[in-house]
């Protein structure tokens, strides 16, 4: 004999409550259980720059005036930029050495079209770029389709962009750059009340996209961050890029009446939106979610129908075209592009950069804004120990040992995190 089923066994179990709303000091525990299991992301880089800060501030009072705080802005800016770039390669867990003179290459191409040749500004600056994406696409396809280690390929170009340079420029040669346009990219400011506005859209939209993504998650039943927290995020980067907005606004030049120097410089603005527009490929679309599932498990995710090959040369075509952007920058501060365009510190600069803002080398950790924080600790220590008069070789060591314990940091966290399940 059967009995009829209930009414509940029809229905089945029905939706289920969404999750409670967590507390502050849920949040926290949360956070700090997260950091103890190996995820301290970008902690040890904001940690670290907080402390260069005040430590050079208290010996040289003169590293925290308005001057020297734009100084180091556009001093770190192409480095900044290359290192952006460069997130995306080690996020699958490739390296790409080349990227230091191939912004060089694409710096060149710039000023011997814009120089020489007449052309406008803005076909000169469309040129290096396109420059930078051929060579991105060259790369990725030997590494990717033709499967040549990326260590191999990118010192190969290394070398081979170096005598590109060379032979572009010429060997002792140096190309000026006279365009208005370009020279204003690193040299000049904008009006200090577009600055405001700069700053107050860019606030409103932070805070737009963090209620959006809590709301969305909380209409699918998901935990999100309390509104406290969410106010404190917005709040403090309201605070922090409203004091560094003050500041830049201040006359900085020594002598007014034969030039004004208030304002953002231009180059801020360009690495802001460079920020969000990256920011969000990585953390909003599929694409991001496959590079990240290459460098998490490159098997895995050929096994879940990712072109793994096509992600791959994809991240170098990335990186190479912000790497012609760093390139139109360096070019633009330094006025001209010589044969050393591109090389020097500028590569171990910019991965160092990467590595010390929190993005992995092991590949499938990291974020855009990790090259910020790792930039403005590297252009810190640079500015930094050459106002307190410490030679180029001590700077480098300083610079190698900080690199160092980062990607200490990094391998350590990551056994933590294998060893507590937060893989």
């Amino acid at each position: 004999m059967t009995t009829a089923p209930t009414t509940e066994e029809v229905s089945g179990p029905g939706p289920l409550p969404p999750e409670p709303k967590p507390s502050i000091g849920q949040y926290l525990r949360d956070y700090w259980d997260r950091v103890r299991g190996g995820e301290v992301g970008s902690l040890p880089a904001v940690l670290g720059l907080i402390f260069l800060v005040i430590v050079f501030s208290a010996l040289r009072p003169r590293f925290f005036t308005s001057l020297n705080f734009a100084n180091l802005l556009v001093q770190g800016a192409s480095i900044t930029v290359i290192a952006m770039g460069l997130v995306f390669v080690l996020l699958v867990g490739e390296i790409d050495l080349s990227a230091g003179f191939a912004s060089g290459v694409c710096a060149a191409v710039l000023a011997t079209l814009v120089t020489e040749h007449g052309t406008p500004w803005w076909i000169g600056a469309l040129a290096a770029l396109v420059t930078g994406s051929v060579i991105g696409l060259t790369i990725g396809t030997l590494v990717a389709r033709v499967g040549i280690p990326s260590f191999v390929v990118t010192l190969a170009a290394f070398l081979a962009f170096q005598g590109t340079v060379l032979i572009i420029i010429g060997a002792g040669g140096n190309v000026r750059i006279t365009d208005s346009k370009l020279l204003a990219i690193a040299n000049k400011n904008v009006p200090p009340v577009w600055g405001w506005i700069f700053w107050a859209v860019g606030i409103a939209g932070y805070a737009a996209v963090l209620l959006a993504r809590a709301a969305s998650r909380r209409s699918k039943g998901l935990s999100a961050d309390p509104m406290v927290v969410l106010l404190f995020k917005v709040g403090g980067l309201a605070v922090i890029t409203g004091l560094a907005v003050a500041v830049l606004n201040q006359e900085r030049s020594r002598n007014v009446f034969l030039v004004s120097l208030k304002g953002v410089p231009i180059v801020v603005p360009i690495i802001v939106v460079l920020l969000i527009v990256l920011s969000f490929l990585l953390s909003r679309t599929a694409y991001g979610r496959h590079v990240y599932a290459v460098g998490g498990n490159a098997e895995a995710a050929r096994r879940a129908g990712i072109s793994v090959p096509r992600i791959r040369t994809s991240v170098f075509v990335i990186c190479s075209t912000m790497a012609a952007i760093g390139g139109i920058i360096a070019a633009s501060r330094a006025n001209s592009v010589d044969p050393n365009a591109g090389g020097s510190n500028t590569l171990l600069y910019a991965v160092g950069a990467a590595v010390i803002g929190g993005t992995s080398l092991f590949g499938g950790r990291g974020r855009v804004r990790d090259a910020i924080l790792g930039g403005a600790v590297v252009a810190t220590i640079a500015n930094g120990m050459g106002l307190l008069g410490y030679s180029a070789g001590v700077q480098f060591i300083v610079t190698g040992l900080v690199l160092l314990v980062a990607a200490g940091v990094d391998a350590l966290s990551r056994r933590r995190a294998a060893a507590t399940g937060h893989v």
